[in-house]
């Protein structure tokens, strides 16, 4: 294998409110490396919209929890108190790097600082709003969160933007498109020639 052909692991992280779902999607679509969505487990219900296994794969919590105690999670956590939990499979990522593709992960600082103990070499990038108060104005906007579950995410965002410097790049998402467009380009930074 060249080290051309070698894949990369690629974690994108930031609080809850910057947008990293739709920046991820804006830069599948536009970005010309081969970059993969690791499409992340979860035992929280699935959304009407929603698909298994390619949303998230959806579990049970027994499932959840034997797969976890057979070590089958890169990282795994329960977030925001609500008894759900989300994690990365190991198998997706070392699958796919093995085969040469980008592996994108979605995932929160925690869950980086996890993943980085055994990918030290992992691209790093954190997507944020540029402030704590730009990001309450785009939760609030969204209306999904009670007052409560808001003031939960902006206390956990306060956490999370201080830990923005441990990452490689950190990218402040104003517009999704010029956002991904971003961080594409941080990535071809890292192809190697052949």
């Amino acid at each position: 294998m060249k080290a051309a052909d070698k894949g990369k692991l690629v974690i994108i992280s930031g609080p809850s409110g910057a947008g990293k779902s739709s920046v991820v999607r804006a830069l599948l679509e536009m970005c010309p490396l081969p970059l993969e969505l690791s499409v992340s487990a979860t035992t929280r219900p699935s959304r009407p919209d929603e698909r298994d296994g390619v949303d998230y794969h959806f579990l049970t919590k027994e499932e959840f929890s034997r797969r976890r105690s057979q070590g089958e999670f890169l990282e795994c956590k329960e977030v925001y108190g609500r008894g759900d939990w989300y994690g990365t499979l190991n198998r997706t990522v070392t699958v796919g790097l093995r085969e040469g593709k980008w592996i994108v992960l979605q995932i929160d600082v925690e869950g980086a600082i996890a993943v980085l103990e055994q990918y030290p070499e992992a691209i790093t990038i954190f997507l944020h709003s540029g402030s704590l108060a730009e990001l309450e104005r785009r939760l609030r906007q969204r209306g999904t969160e009670s007052e409560t579950s808001l003031q939960t995410r902006l206390a956990v965002a306060q956490r999370e933007l201080a830990m923005a410097d441990h990452y490689r790049h950190q990218v402040i998402n104003h517009t999704i498109s010029v956002a991904a467009r971003e961080i594409c380009d941080v990535l071809k930074r890292y192809v190697v020639s052949a």
